[in-house]
């Protein structure tokens, strides 16, 4: 019987946490080892003790809206403003929904930044891998874009980088023309993942009247996705009163569903009719508001009836994140 050959461990090539880049289980480590990154230095990562924050964008001007673009949206753009002055080249810093080839962030040929909301992130603070993200894109090459890595456990979080008193104004695109500033002569990679994006858009529209709430377009029915900032238990009391009350309707033919949550916020869905527009839905939103800030306000046992709507929302509601 032959002797079992002993063992050699070969040196494994060193990398900084905070240089790993986000690759796939079963692409090349990004080490240079030779071996699958999940074999590799993914091991380690896999096993990393990272605290999931609940809330990662609490804190922030437009809480429901960051967590609207990052979970509802397909298409649209927010202009940052950070804290401090931008470095000298860096014209404007831009927040998309998702960049061209899921690209966390682009530094473009003006010097101007983008950085992507929907890409995957390597640990369980959103806001920390973001302002990881957008630190890097300020002093990339103009030009080139920017990779995911995992970001220093001590890092910066956007609430640290970003103004806390600045604006956030989502502008809602019909497609993903924004990507680049001449569509006409992207590179024919781009060109295809614009084209691939733009066939899959769901047609959405942000209400004016209310805030955090967004209309979008199915085949067969419309839906409106409303986050809200109230506590969970307490929202779920008055939207179980007004559905009790028949008060939970945004018009004729429209009907509350249910609710998700994401990100530490609860989001209720209605159903709406296919030709049921969002400019058709914006009175009954803001009179919807109103009734809704009297329920809040009402800390009465919940009838039976209303433990039996708040047991029929409960039931429909699940978790994104």
């Amino acid at each position: 019987m032959a002797k079992k050959r002993p063992q050699t461990k070969s040196k494994q090539p060193q990398l900084k946490d905070g240089e790993i880049p986000v690759v796939g289980a079963r692409e090349p480590c990004p080490c240079g080892s030779g071996r699958r990154y999940k074999a590799c230095h993914g091991r380690s990562a896999a096993h990393a003790v990272t605290e999931l924050v609940q809330r990662p964008f609490e804190g922030l001007p437009g809480e429901g809206d960051w967590i609207a673009l990052r979970e509802l949206v397909p298409a649209a753009t927010v202009e940052l403003k950070l804290r401090e002055d931008l470095p000298e080249g860096v014209p404007s810093v831009t927040l998309a929904t998702v960049l061209p080839m899921a690209w966390p962030a682009l530094r473009r040929d003006d010097g101007s930044v983008l950085i992507g909301l929907q890409n995957d992130t390597a640990s369980g603070d959103i806001s920390r891998d973001l302002a990881d993200t957008l630190q890097r894109a300020l002093t990339a090459e103009p030009g080139t874009p920017v990779q995911g890595r995992r970001a220093p456990a001590d890092g910066p979080r956007l609430q640290d980088l970003l103004d806390p008193e600045g604006a956030f104004e989502p502008v809602v695109h019909s497609g993903f023309e924004f990507w680049v500033p001449d569509a006409e002569n992207a590179t024919p990679e781009v060109a295809a993942s614009l084209e691939r994006a733009n066939a899959a858009a769901i047609a959405t529209v942000k209400l004016s009247g209310v805030d955090a709430a967004y209309w979008c377009e199915t085949p067969d029915k419309n839906h409106l996705r409303w986050v809200m900032p109230y506590p969970e238990e307490q929202l779920l009391d008055a939207l179980a009163r007004l559905h009790a009350a028949g008060q939970s309707g945004l018009g004729e033919g429209t009907r509350l569903v249910g609710s998700f949550r994401a990100h530490g916020l609860t989001v209720p869905v209605w159903d709406l009719p296919s030709g049921v527009g969002a400019e058709d839905v914006e009175k009954p939103a803001a009179e919807f508001a109103e009734r809704l800030a009297a329920a809040l306000a009402t800390d009465a046992p919940l009838t039976a009836d209303e433990r039996r709507a708040r047991g029929g929302l409960t039931n429909r509601q699940v978790t994104l994140s």
